[in-house]
């Protein structure tokens, strides 16, 4: 009986063990996967050269091809001002890549049939069922009459003309700083009440403009589930695939791990100030809200990479990746050599500047942090730092390091 109950013991205490790690994805050294080791130490010596410029506090990094981790460094500093040194489960704002989250659980609900990409917005939110659209012309702003219904392919892929206030000018732009469109200090309803206000910047259905889409996508969820979207990321995507850090805010407990910002831009200045996720938000973002880790992070883009599932957990089909990953504007031009799928941008082909795969897809987020997943390499990769000035020239250094490591 004492043995028996010895072995159970031991059971559940190496059962506990595994449960706690087993977010990790296998690991394999470079040359295995085809990438050359030495090649790859240049990330590192390009971070820790610029966090000693003061440039950069520090950034968690990944690098899986075939399905391996080849490449994960923790570098610089979590908290600078603390003095303490970054870490691999350090806690990232991720802005923007919540994005992808929410174009997922969208198409698990078409995947149900309890979405449509053809449906229009207006059937689950009526408030946004007869817009109009800003026309600015000689300095006048014009409303007219949306031509048709915004869809929900429309959210997915930015053609339903809601816009950010926050960037770039123009008189929509300022109806929806007046309108508060742009706080975070309403739910997921109450900025919807709040767009219902305010005119498109286009036409649905003809151009490709960075807003609202997917926060409006976000309360769509909502309303077809029932439950707050926090939840239904929880149930539909973080719990499946394990990824056990991600949420929209951090609890207690973790919160020494959230990684910080330089306390002034190195460039401009001016203090940064970026969202507080030690306090459960109002405001459950499909757009812009979660936190998470690098490996939680690349367990969401192995599966992808996947085609959906990851570790015997299907988390969408494989008809659905293909969709999602694949340009769906349909001539309504994004930028050069780029498309835009259902949650991703899309690289198309040449053009854009930078090195890359014709079919490769991926994002950003304003905090600092940027991700992308290539097919023909068969490679996935992560980059998260929390430097919102900084953000654009580090997803280019990043990816360019990265991709000239691949040795055959």
């Amino acid at each position: 009986m004492k043995r028996a109950l010895a072995l159970l013991t031991l059971l559940l205490t190496v059962g506990l063990v595994a449960s706690a790690w087993a977010q990790a994805l296998p690991t394999a050294a470079p040359e295995q996967v085809g990438l050359s080791a030495a090649r790859l130490d240049r990330i590192k010596q390009m971070i820790r050269a610029d966090v000693e410029k003061g440039r950069l506090p520090g950034a968690v990094v990944l690098v899986a091809r075939k399905g391996q981790v080849a490449y994960f460094e923790a570098l610089g500093f979590r908290d600078k001002t603390a003095g303490a040194p970054m870490t691999k489960d350090a806690i990232f704002r991720i802005y923007s890549m919540t994005k992808p989250f929410t174009s997922a659980v969208a198409m698990m609900l078409v995947e149900e049939g309890r979405l449509s990409l053809t449906d229009p917005v207006g059937r689950y939110l009526p408030a946004l069922a007869k817009l109009q659209v800003g026309v600015e012309k000689d300095g006048q702003l014009t409303l007219v009459p949306a031509e048709r219904d915004i869809t929900i392919l429309d959210l997915l892929r930015h053609t339903s003309g809601f816009t950010y206030g926050v960037f770039g000018k123009s008189a929509v732009k300022d109806l929806y700083t007046k309108g508060g469109v742009d706080a975070i200090d309403h739910t997921n309803a109450g900025l919807v009440d709040k767009l219902a206000t305010v005119p498109l910047h286009y036409q649905p259905g003809t151009t490709w403009e960075y807003g609202r889409s997917t926060d409006v996508l976000g309360r769509v969820i909502e309303v077809v589930t029932g439950k707050p979207l926090a939840q239904v990321f929880q149930e539909r995507l973080f719990q499946p695939l394990r990824m056990r850090d991600s949420g929209f805010w951090v609890p207690t407990d973790k919160q020494a791990r959230i990684a910080q910002p330089l306390a002034a831009d190195p460039d401009t200045g001016k203090a940064v100030e970026l969202l507080d996720v030690t306090v459960a938000p109002k405001y459950e973002a499909g757009g812009q809200g979660a936190v998470g880790t690098v490996m939680d992070y690349a367990r969401f883009a192995q599966a992808m990479l996947n085609r959906g599932q990851l570790d015997g957990a299907r988390v969408l089909s494989r008809k659905s990746v293909e969709v999602m990953t694949t340009d769906q504007l349909g001539g309504i031009r994004f930028r050069p050599g780029l498309g835009f799928g259902l949650g991703f941008a899309v690289r198309t082909g040449g053009g854009t500047g930078d090195l890359g795969s014709v079919g490769e897809y991926g994002w950003g987020g304003f905090g600092g942090t940027s991700f992308w997943i290539d097919p023909k390499e068969e490679m996935i990769a992560v980059w998260m730092a929390q430097g919102p000035g900084q953000r654009e020239y580090y997803r280019r250094v990043f990816k360019s390091l990265v991709l000239q490591a691949i040795a055959d």
